[in-house]
């Protein structure tokens, strides 16, 4: 059976095609916006958990609080907004101020590599070391005992080079037993000691707080181009 449609709307249906063009177009652009953002949304807490690892908490079961976990991060937070925390990881080389009223100064500054950082929450922490002279050097594995390839030079005696020496052991590349035992315990440790957060749980936090950290890191941007540079004077 066919409907005859009466020819004063006939002209009016182009117009009323395009309309429902336009209006489709304008649906999938904002579709394909709104999932650009989900998308970026994800990747920046992603990446959340590198840069701010302290705000996840403690892998340990026994030792979570809900209500603990979420004061401290808004605490995290409020401290962020009066102290300029750099992205940092270990490896960094990094300088950090303390207060010391026995100086002349009342402060003390420390520069030096960061080779640690643990710890979750307020109770986070990293370990910087220097290299001072006539004082250990900032690494604890005796790594000219290694036999590296490609390695810069560690720039130590060579008394340590010659002890490295007499104390290799050059068969044991070919003992296959060890290797395997080195392995199995090495997969041991992972199953049974590693423990992480699940991912959900990560995203859920980094969601909470996402905002906040993109406030931040608009501050500091401002206040880094606000700087004035100071030009040093030169002494006679």
């Amino acid at each position: 059976m066919f409907s005859i449609v009466p020819r004063k709307y006939v002209s009016r249906l182009p117009n009323s095609c395009k309309v429902l063009k336009r209006l489709s177009s304008s649906i999938s652009s904002s579709e394909s916006v709104t999932n650009r953002k989900t998308e970026n949304l994800k990747r920046d807490i992603l990446q959340y958990r590198h840069i701010y690892p302290e705000f996840l908490p403690d892998p340990k079961f026994e030792f979570r609080n809900i209500i603990r976990e979420k004061l401290e991060r808004n605490d995290m937070i409020a401290r962020r907004t009066q102290i300029d925390i750099p992205e940092f990881y270990v490896g960094s080389i990094m300088a950090v101020s303390s207060s010391d009223p026995h100086t002349p100064g009342k402060f003390h500054r420390f520069v030096g590599i960061c080779i640690q950082r643990g710890g979750c929450g307020l109770r986070a922490h990293f370990t910087l070391r220097n290299v001072i002279d006539h004082q250990p050097r900032p690494w604890l594995e005796r790594w000219e005992r290694k036999n590296l390839q490609g390695v810069q030079d560690l720039g130590l005696p060579e008394k340590f080079y010659k002890r490295a020496q007499e104390l290799a052991k050059p068969w044991e590349k070919y003992d296959l037993m060890k290797e395997y035992m080195q392995v199995f315990i090495l997969l041991l440790f992972v199953v049974v000691i590693t423990r992480t957060i699940p991912e959900e749980e990560q995203t859920e936090i980094f969601s909470e707080i996402q905002s906040k950290l993109q406030k931040l890191e608009v501050t500091r941007k401002q206040l880094k181009k606000k700087r004035v540079f100071v030009k040093p004077i030169k002494l006679a």
